[in-house]
């Protein structure tokens, strides 16, 4: 399939004991073969889809509760008078999660789990901290888009971008996958909770039993599990680069460090 890699299936352990809390606990899950996007989707990508679709993403339509004033939205990353010139091969962002499974269904695909996406990050490296092994950066090598210095008042560039950076820019991991690290967080189809179930009480195997929990019902808007870090995170302020690493992010957020990819759930080569 076109800029899709073949992830074949497997089982792994999911999660993290030596971060955050929500990394917890450790348990093993098998996924099902799948294709993934080898990289986020572009803007470009996302320009075809909005001008066949004539899709109006959340961050574009008039709030119907308060004075609404034009902002950012994906075509103006960092608000009015940002705009995408030299900006094609880079993610799109201010999309939120309605906005990525419009794209998916148009693209005729879907949002990864939690679980697939976690494990495709993995890259094949059972119990490594990062996408490329234990070392943040091996031999003085940047490896993903982050942030280098004391967030948010010191950024030293030491990748060379401030922003988001085209896709590819660094090291695919072992599957081939670009910018599973860094660059933007990802939307995946999951809703957050505060900790992964035990193993032992709910075993999971994902796609053919998806392990997707019900929102909590004290939450006014629900929240979606997004992966990957970004290029806003920072290992004195956000050490969340990494395949276990997770976060909940309200449905309808739209920011300039959230991106999303697509997976189909496909046989193999």
């Amino acid at each position: 399939m076109k800029d899709m890699v073949w992830v074949p299936g497997g089982t792994f352990l999911m999660g993290s004991e030596d971060f955050y809390p929500e990394e917890r606990p450790v348990h093993r899950v098998t996924v099902d073969g799948f294709w993934m996007d080898s990289h986020p989707v572009t803007n470009a990508e996302f320009r075809r889809f909005v001008k066949a679709t004539g899709h109006v993403t959340v961050a574009e339509r008039p709030p119907d509760w308060w004075a609404w004033v034009p902002q950012a939205s994906w075509r103006h990353p960092e608000g009015p008078g940002s705009t995408l010139h030299g900006r094609d091969r880079h993610p799109v962002v201010q999309v939120a999660y309605e906005d990525a499974v419009a794209y998916a269904a148009w693209a005729g695909k879907a949002l990864a789990s939690e679980a697939e996406w976690e494990y495709a990050a993995r890259g094949g490296l059972e119990g490594k901290v990062f996408c490329w092994g234990d070392d943040l950066t091996p031999k003085g090598r940047q490896m993903a888009n982050t942030w280098q210095g004391e967030f948010p008042w010191q950024n030293l560039l030491l990748d060379r971008y401030a922003g988001t950076s085209p896709v590819g820019a660094f090291p695919p991991n072992g599957y081939g996958l670009a910018d599973m690290a860094g660059n933007v967080w990802e939307w995946t189809s999951d809703f957050f909770t505060p900790r992964h179930p035990d193993a032992a009480e709910e075993p999971c195997c994902v796609p053919r039993n998806p392990q997707v929990t019900a929102p909590v019902l004290s939450e006014a808007i629900p929240r979606r599990v997004i992966k990957g870090g970004s290029h806003l995170c920072a290992p004195s302020y956000c050490l969340r680069y990494r395949p276990a690493a997770r976060q909940g992010e309200a449905v309808d957020t739209s920011t300039g460090h959230i991106g999303f990819r697509c997976v189909v759930r496909a046989a193999g080569p």
